[in-house]
């Protein structure tokens, strides 16, 4: 399987370049970041990416969507990095439609699916409840109630859970804490009036939100997949967001690198550019080589989960792993190398760090893709 793009994703990329230089460069981010909006985004811009065809890019054609699959996300959430762009793509597109499209009945499929591909609904997937990711580990309560369950339980780092229309829960129906069996997904109104939103402002100026859910009450039509057999689809959703996340980190990675780069050619010191000193050269082809290694990656996740969606896991692991793993070293190393106003925030290798740091915590860092791997191959 050639790890290159084909025709059609290139033209897509090159799209998306090009809109995305003029409608939300780094500097629509800096407006997002000092005026505060309660979205987190903006709603013009994502209504302009929904007429593109970005929001349904996995979703298929009957349904409103582009088709384009995950390489197709994966191009787009990359340029989207390069800029970091903020928008509701990565909860809704991604994470909302692998749900409905992979997992839902053909009701949910007619009734959301459409709506994502437009732009018109925002979706959101709470499955932490922690300071840190561990997806097993759920005790948000389902009880079963008449020919329902009542939904209890608070949910953390909840990505635009805030502006959600629709979240996705994964709640415990049977087994214990830990328990992989057991869990079950639900697809439920955000604006029930049991369920308190907290948004919750991040380092990367983007909006989460803990979410308290206290006595909702729900029948099997609002399950999302099989009762008690949710963890496989849970990590199937995850295994989706993971490759696209990945894919944002290593546009960041790749634009921070660039910057960097270009810097090293035209800052001079002791009557020379910086860039003739060996050491830094050395850091810099180490951090090229890395950058490759960790395209690679991205783009083999991407195509699994096109190819092979249900066996794409532990590729999609990999790519986080690495990912997280490189696109930290290139946002440190970008602030070294500008020296200490690498910091300031005239300049944007700074926003590049915080949005790296915020995107390789989320659904595991690159130790807990390690050992996941560790374990799958019995270390």
């Amino acid at each position: 399987m050639p790890l290159i793009l084909n025709e059609e994703q290139e033209m897509l990329r090159d799209a998306a370049q090009g809109f995305l230089a003029e409608k939300a460069p780094v500097a629509a981010f800096r407006k997002v970041r000092d005026n505060k909006p309660v979205d987190g985004f903006c709603r013009d811009l994502w209504a302009e990416m929904a007429e593109m065809g970005w929001a349904g890019i996995i979703v298929d054609e009957d349904h409103g969507g582009s088709g384009f699959g995950y390489v197709g996300a994966g191009v787009l959430a990359e340029q989207m990095g390069r800029n970091l762009t903020a928008s509701p793509f990565f909860s809704t597109s991604v994470l909302g439609a692998t749900a409905i499209q992979q997992y839902g009945t053909q009701k949910q499929r007619d009734k959301n699916l459409a709506a994502i591909s437009s732009g018109d609904r925002l979706f959101a997937l709470a499955v932490d409840e922690g300071p840190r990711h561990n997806p097993s580990r759920i005790k948000f309560s389902a009880k079963p109630a008449g020919n329902g369950f009542v939904l209890s339980g608070t949910k953390t780092f909840v990505a635009d859970g805030h502006v959600a229309d629709k979240l996705i829960i994964a709640a415990r129906t049977s087994g214990e804490e830990g328990d992989a069996d057991g869990i079950t997904l639900f697809l439920v109104d955000a604006d029930a009036p049991q369920i308190r939103r907290e948004p919750t402002p991040m380092i990367d100026s983007r909006n989460a939100a803990n979410i308290t859910v206290d006595g909702l009450e729900v029948t099997g039509d609002d399950i999302l997949g099989e009762l008690d057999g949710g963890y496989a689809a849970l990590e199937g959703i995850l295994s989706a967001g993971r490759a696209v996340l990945s894919a944002e980190m290593s546009g960041a990675a790749q634009q921070v690198f660039g910057v960097t780069t270009d810097y090293l050619k035209e800052r001079e010191q002791f009557g020379q550019k910086i860039g003739s000193f060996q050491g830094l050269q050395h850091r810099a082809a180490h951090l090229a080589t890395e950058i490759e290694m960790m395209k690679s990656a991205v783009l083999k996740s991407l195509k699994d989960l096109d190819e092979n969606f249900e066996n794409a896991g532990m590729t999609c692991s990999l790519a986080k792993a690495k990912t997280g793993q490189v696109a930290q070293l290139a946002t440190k190393e970008a602030i070294q190398m500008h020296g200490g106003i690498g910091v300031t925030d005239e300049y944007d290798v700074g926003l590049y760090f915080k949005r790296v740091h915020v995107a390789q915590q989320m659904f595991g860092d690159a130790g807990f893709h390690s050992d996941r791997w560790a374990k799958k191959s019995g270390f």
